[in-house]
């Protein structure tokens, strides 16, 4: 590889991004680390690890010998991911914020930025693949899975399009993540062993609820249960709860009817956006938390060409969920219908649906 060719890293202060710079020294590349600062609304709570991870990110970049530039999109953050998130919490969905992050800071404005800076790539630490292929005498950029599959994260990459593709690596999508700690511990990296974050992309871990009060009002209605319309409790807020959603519904302990066991757990089974209620269902199984099809919206195929109807495929309606087998037997452009081998379990309103034909990420949308 030409020591010519600049890559510039989107640095976090982990261990994956910190690996995936290292590889790429390694590789013979002109490497550059980049910190983006992304949110400053609470910047010095607890929760928000801004400050420790850029201590974190200059130490890997001294160690690796590699420039480090730290940059804010802050503004962009608010205007083109988080105002999304309120909007779509206020209208009763539940958006996946990491899938509008990938596609709006991570591959959009740090893409711009990294070019700006004279880049001829852009990597992450994802786990995920990009391989270039050729169809019909044309290429294409395809995303994959990672080889870890306990990792990988072309779920939250489906928005991403043959233009972003082109211009990325992925240097941890072969590699297992127990072997990419072991490669920073070798390295004299010590984040080595630094917990992966969880939390909300940029945002960080922190308590949901009494974070999403800040900027959306408490706005009180009844908790019925959808079988016989009983009222069960009171919810503070229908964007504060998700379909399926077990804990923190304050009615445990309500006696359900003769078909679910009397003390089954409930679960929340859909929201009543006209009256303001919160409606529930006991027993995990429940066939109103079942559903063999759905439709999707706000679809992004990742070659630019939507995929064949009437196909077997497989689709994950959430991220932790297994592959499930499905066809796609309605297609528009905006729209697509979704139908399942086998009923899938709470299905959400707001959640990402992603389709694969084998270990190729085709792309998605948003569950309608």
């Amino acid at each position: 590889m030409s020591t010519k060719q600049t890559v510039v890293v989107g640095m976090s202060g982990g261990v994956d991004s910190s690996v995936a710079a290292l590889l790429l020294k390694q590789q013979g590349y002109r490497v550059v680390g980049l910190f983006m600062k992304n949110w400053e609304d609470d910047d010095d709570d607890e929760y928000c690890s801004t400050r420790q991870d850029l201590v974190d990110v200059a130490s890997v970049c001294d160690v690796l010998g590699i420039e480090l530039e730290v940059v804010n999109f802050s503004q962009e953050y608010k205007d083109r991911v988080f105002a999304d998130f309120l909007h779509e919490y206020q209208a009763g969905r539940t958006p996946n914020p990491d899938v509008l992050c990938n596609s709006e800071i991570k591959f959009k404005a740090f893409l711009d930025h990294a070019m700006q800076l004279g880049a001829d790539k852009i990597a992450t630490g994802h786990y995920a693949q990009v391989r270039e292929w050729r169809n019909d005498g044309r290429t294409e950029f395809q995303l994959l899975k990672a080889e870890d599959g306990t990792k990988d994260q072309s779920y939250f990459l489906y928005r991403l399009n043959q233009q972003q593709l082109a211009k990325t690596i992925f240097p941890l999508g072969q590699i297992y993540k127990r072997e990419v700690r072991k490669i920073a511990e070798q390295a004299g990296l010590h984040v080595f062993a630094k917990k992966d974050s969880t939390g909300i992309c940029f945002i960080g871990e922190r308590p949901f609820r009494e974070f999403l009060m800040r900027y959306l009002p408490t706005k009180p209605g009844a908790i019925r249960a959808l079988d016989d319309e009983r009222l069960l409790g009171e919810h503070q807020g229908l964007m504060y709860h998700t379909i399926g959603q077990r804990k923190g519904l304050h009615i445990g302990g309500v006696k359900g009817n003769d078909h679910a066991g009397e003390h089954d757990a409930w679960y929340v089974a859909a929201k009543d956006m006209q009256r303001n209620e919160l409606l529930v269902v006991q027993g995990h199984d429940h066939p109103a938390l079942l559903k063999e099809r759905l439709t999707a919206i706000e679809l992004n195929w990742i070659s630019g060409h939507a995929p064949r109807t009437h196909w077997v495929y497989a689709a994950k309606p959430r991220y932790r969920t297994p592959d499930a087998p499905c066809e796609i037997d309605s297609l528009s452009g905006e729209a697509c219908e979704i139908a399942f081998a086998a009923p899938q379990w709470a299905l959400t309103p707001g959640q990402s649906v992603v389709v694969y034909e084998s270990r190729v990420c085709l792309g998605g949308g948003i569950i309608a």
